[in-house]
This record gives C-alpha cells, structure tokens and sequence, in this order.
C-alpha cells in the first residue's frame, strides 16, 4: 500500500464535504420538475379489468388489477403484490401533465424515467409487459388498497396470501399457468415472502432489490435504530389497515426477538429460478439483503444483476428490462433462449462512469485477495504496526480518518470489514458509523447512495458498540454478523474489539487515488434533506468522546476485496 501525508490518521467532519450548495439546487429543480415521462397506452392495446376478487384459503377476499394482450389468447402472468395501492396510478391535469405520486419528487430521479398510466410506484410497466404477450396483475395485499381484512406486513401471512393470488392468477383462463413475479423494493419483499412458500404455479421471480431480514436491513442494521425512513414509510402506509407499525415495533424492541424472526422469509425453501437485482447503492435498504439473498436460496438458476445507478431509473432502463425479459421468456414461456451469466458486475470509477461490465460466476468473487489495510498513526498500512498508538474524538463534533493512496490501478470488488479496538470516555455505549471513500486530485468522489442520495460514499456501515457480539454461525471474516440479542455496555478505561460490515461496493481506484476511511459517533451526512440522505436518519448519541487504539496487541484493521485483473 502506498502512502503520503494526506493519508495519516487525523480528525475529520466528513458531513461537511464541498459542493452541497450546487448539489441542493439540483434537489430543488428535480422536486419540481422530475425528469419522468408518463404516456397513454394506445386505444384497445391493453385489456384492463380492475377490482377482480381473489378469496384466500380463510376467506378474505383481496382485489387485483388485470392487464392483458387484446387478443384474449393465453398469456403467462406476471404477478406484483404491494400495500402501496394498485389503483394509485399518475392522473393527467386537465392541462395534460401528469400528476406523479409523492415519491418521485421526495425521493431524487437520477435519470430520465419513461411509463405509462398503468404503472404503480416500484412495479412494472403493464403496458411494455403486456405488448411483450404477458398478463399483468396487481395485487392490493390484505388491508390495502380496495382489499379485505387488516394486514400484517412481511408476516407468514402474507406470503400465504400471496401464494392464493399466484394459484389464482394460473387457474385462470386467460393464463398459460406459467407465473412469474417481478417489482423493486416492497414488491420484491413479497416474492421472497411467496416464493419460499413454494406455489406450483410459481415458475420465476425476479426480486429487484429487496432485504431480507427486516432487522438489519431496515429497522436497525448493525443494531442501530433507524428513525428518519421509517417515518416517511409510515406516511406511505397510513391509510392501509395493519395489525402492528414496523416503525412503532422498532421502537421498542432493540434487539433481534421471535417477532424479528417471524419476518424473515426461509430463503433456502427458494427452488424456483431467480433473477436478483444486488444494487451497490442502497446500501441504506436493501443491498446488503439483496445479496444474502442470491447466496441463500436453493435454485438451480440464480442470477445476480449488480449496478450502482439510481434504483428506479435502472429498473427501467433497456439493459434491466431486456435482462429481465430474456429471463422471464426462458422461464415463463419455455423458450430456448441463453441463460444470463450468474453474475452481471458492474464496476465504476464515480457516480456517472461504468469503467466495465463483465460476467462473473461467483459472489464474492472467488479470486478475491482478501488484503487487511492496518491501522496506524500514518494511515492504513500493509503491515501490522510494530508501536501501539490512539486516536479520540468527540462524538458529536468529529470524526477520524485513515487514509491509502492506490501505487497502480486497483479493483475492489465486495463486501468490507473494519475490526476496532474502541475505548469511551463519559459513555456507555455509541453508535458508530464508517465510510469508505475515495478522493482524486484532492476531490471528493461521490457515489450513487439509496433513496436517490447523488453524494454518497463507495461503502457505508453501522454498528451499536454495546451490541457488538457476533453471530458465530452467520459471519465470515469479510462480513461480521452481530447477533443483537443483548447489550453490553463498555466500562471507563476498557478497551473491546468490535467488528463493522460495510457493504457490498465495486470500484477502480486509479493509481495515485486515495481511499479515506472514516470513523464517527454520527451519520456521514449532512442533517439537511436538500443536502443530506434524505429520508435515511440513525440514532446517535451526542455525549462522550471515543478513543480507537492500534498497536501490536490490538491489530485494527480494514479488510479490503482486491480482485486481480482477469488473465
């Protein structure tokens, strides 16, 4: 590893970086005016039926939306469930603009976005799809929308709810009996839900990012309480009917219990073919989970769609829908078309820059050269420091950082994982938050991040130091996994080791770049939402000062994924 004075250990306020001003006007002009299209489907091109009722195996009747070819011939089915309302579709001003749902201006557009009037937020285009020769349905899940009873989200429940509407949709006669399932985010949490619980009809699915364990990859990862999303989530669902709050649930249960486990789905029941989207930017949501799922399930087909571009604009751009469609044609109509490649990796230099694309066959990548970057007074090192040394800072006010500048052109390619030796003055307890970020020509380089946030780092994570203790059946050396099942406050004077996931990421560092690495008691961003991650807000504590040590005894360390150019 290369060094320079730029890269010894230091005090940082990464929340401050350049360029906020440009970056909020930006914010401001899309909130207004979002760069999204939205066109009428042609005159007699889509058959619409709305409202159709489906009876589940207790009786509750659920309601659909079904979009078919005009032909009336059979069409294979592909089948989105939600609590975001089916029939919340864009309404056209007497003026002729379309009138979009909350999310696309709260939420940043990276690019131009085009979709007719029968798409619902995060679901597939139903008129692209059905001019494709699919039927389309949408599902309001029990308690929302036009549908019966009072749901439970992420519950058992409801993935029996949705395996009845996959059974319902293939007896029908205007299905081939071939289902498939395909949406972002909320409707890729139900795939997982309904594919575990094995449908016959169920031939694919294609969960476009989408956690999978609500603990740590929505309520508290790492075991830290997110508080800022959450809220904003609850806004969504207000007017649908639940039986429990996630948000109010988190509020008060701070560690993994029966009810967490009860919302995770079994991810090793999963047989059917699965086409999963691992976005290197939602390392806030769903990344982290979108991976676990692709390593977790049982099918014989799996693939991994990896990008770092905005989640919405890359669901519907043309390389997605033409992976998505080739992999549907092979699994819902029987055609004989190429598998797509196990993994599709996306690797980029900054934000608006793909350097390649390339198929792997495995992830992590099994040519990885797992490469521990020390701790040390003049930054991260390549060898073990021989001398111990500290670092404080107040968790408040500071931050530290740690530095590596590339001596050649290097790929880094997978999870992170830091290892700290943490001692507290006048706390308990803190959360601690570490970025990993790159630096050219003493610039910030910023990243594509979750929720449409344009200034994000290459990799984040979390980690509430009393909850430090690591699940030993679920974690690996380049991804620690804590068990959050009891706390552990830190005594004054002692000094605990603590391990950090950070997530999944690829990025070239060109020789001469610097990667920074930055410790805080705080989140990395700015608290305001035109410069900030708007919604993303974690609960920090804003007492005490926290001390990292290195030394012989106390090797910290960063693990860092260096993939080897390819032969």
């Amino acid at each position: 590893m290369s060094r320079s004075r730029e890269d010894e250990a230091g005090h940082d306020r990464p929340w401050s970086r350049p360029g906020r001003v440009r970056y909020a006007v930006a914010r401001l002009a899309g909130m207004v005016r979002p760069d999204i299209t939205v066109y009428r489907p042609e005159p007699g091109a889509v058959r619409v039926e709305n409202d159709r009722p489906v009876v589940t195996r207790d009786g509750t009747v659920l309601r659909v939306n079904v979009y078919r070819p005009p032909d009336g011939a059979p069409a294979p089915v592909i089948l989105v469930a939600h609590p975001y309302g089916k029939d919340d579709l864009p309404r056209f001003t007497a003026s002729g603009r379309a009138r979009l749902s909350f999310r696309y201006r709260v939420l940043r557009q990276t690019g131009p976005l085009v979709l007719s009037s029968l798409t619902t937020w995060e679901g597939p285009d139903p008129v692209w799809w059905v001019g494709h020769g699919y039927a389309v349905v949408n599902c309001d899940v029990r308690g929302a929308g036009t549908s019966d009873g009072v749901g439970s989200l992420l519950s058992a429940q409801e993935g029996e709810d949705v395996h009845d509407l996959i059974e319902w949709a293939g007896a029908q006669p205007w299905s081939t009996g071939a289902v498939g399932m395909l949406g972002v985010s909320y409707l890729a949490l139900t795939q997982w839900r309904a594919a575990a619980t094995r449908p016959p009809s169920l031939r694919a699915i294609v969960p476009w990012e989408g956690f999978t364990h609500a603990y740590q990859g929505l309520a508290r990862p790492g075991g830290v309480a997110e508080n800022g999303f959450l809220r904003l989530w609850d806004l969504g669902l207000r007017k649908v009917r639940q039986t429990y709050s996630i948000r109010r649930e988190s509020a008060r249960r701070p560690v993994i219990d029966a009810w967490y486990r009860s919302l995770a789905p079994d991810l090793s029941a999963i047989e059917v073919p699965v086409l999963v989207c691992g976005s290197f930017s939602d390392n806030n949501l769903h990344s982290r989970g979108s991976f676990a799922g692709f390593e977790g399930v049982s099918s014989a087909e799996r693939h991994l769609y990896t990008h770092r571009g905005g989640k919405w604009a890359v669901f519907y751009d043309q390389e997605a829908r033409a992976a998505q469609l080739r992999f549907l044609e092979r699994h819902l109509k029987g055609r004989d078309v190429p598998r797509l490649p196990r993994v599709r990796l996306e690797v980029r230099d900054r934000a608006d820059h793909v350097v390649e694309v390339r198929h792997e066959e495995s992830w992590p990548l099994e040519r990885t050269r797992w490469t521990p970057g020390y701790l040390t007074g003049s930054g991260l090192a390549a060898e073990p420091p021989t001398e111990p040394g500290s670092l404080s800072f107040d968790v408040r006010r500071q931050a530290v950082r740690f530095g590596w500048t590339a001596a050649r052109d290097t790929e880094l390619t997978g999870p992170m994982a830091l290892r700290l030796y943490v001692g507290l003055h006048g706390a308990d307890d803190i959360d601690l938050v570490v970025g990993v970020e790159k630096w050219s020509g003493g610039r910030f380089v910023a990243f594509e991040g979750s929720y449409g946030y344009g200034r994000d780092r290459v990799t984040t994570g979390w980690q509430n130091l009393a909850l430090r203790a690591l699940d030993a059946g679920l974690s690996r050396p380049f991804e620690p996994v804590p068990a959050c099942l009891a706390r552990e406050p830190v005594r004054e004077g002692e000094v605990v080791a603590v391990d950090i996931a950070l997530g999944p990421s690829s990025t070239l560092f060109r020789a001469g770049e610097r990667l920074r690495l930055v410790v805080a008691g705080r989140w990395l961003s700015p608290r305001n939402p035109l410069t900030g991650q708007f919604p993303a807000s974690y609960r920090t504590r804003s007492r005490g000062r926290c001390t990292l040590h290195w030394g012989p005894d106390r090797p910290a360390r960063l693990l860092l994924p260096v993939v080897p150019p390819t032969p």
